[in-house]
């Protein structure tokens, strides 16, 4: 797992709370769009949690990076920006999951949770990662 964030609160958080969890492997942290492009093609991570907002870019810059250079990790978008023009682009570049920092990280935690127990979610398309995530409870049906 790679995760994308300027913030080092953010990257702790996530860091201490995944690291309790089994089958979770955080194999890198980056804070800004070429480090996280480098990132993604030198580790070729399974799961990639990406913020929209970080230096250099974007965080749809290194989505659409991903999924044009025909990688296959699972994108999970959580942001301070959850507004529905955000979701949707991120949802047309490519983006697995779309989660508000705010009020759905220990959502997004669960999700992790659930990717990481069922291997079957690694490196399939976008549409059978929410299918199958739909099917375990990580989102609305």
């Amino acid at each position: 797992m790679l995760i994308v964030d300027d913030s080092r609160v953010v990257r702790e958080k996530l860091s201490l709370l995944l690291s309790q969890l089994e089958n979770i492997e955080i194999i890198g942290y980056a804070g800004t769009v070429q480090k996280a492009i480098s990132m993604v093609n030198e580790l070729k991570p399974d799961l990639v949690v990406l913020d929209i907002k970080i230096p250099g870019g974007c965080g749809i810059d290194v989505l659409e990076s991903i999924r044009n250079s025909g990688r296959g990790p699972v994108v999970m978008m959580l942001t301070n920006y959850p507004y529905p023009q955000y979701e949707k682009k991120c949802r047309d570049a490519g983006a697995n999951f779309f989660f508000d920092k705010s009020v759905d990280f220990e959502r997004a935690i669960d999700v992790i949770r659930s990717l990481a127990s069922h291997k079957e979610f690694e490196a399939k398309p976008a549409e059978e990662v929410k299918v199958a995530a739909q099917v375990h409870g990580a989102l609305p049906g």
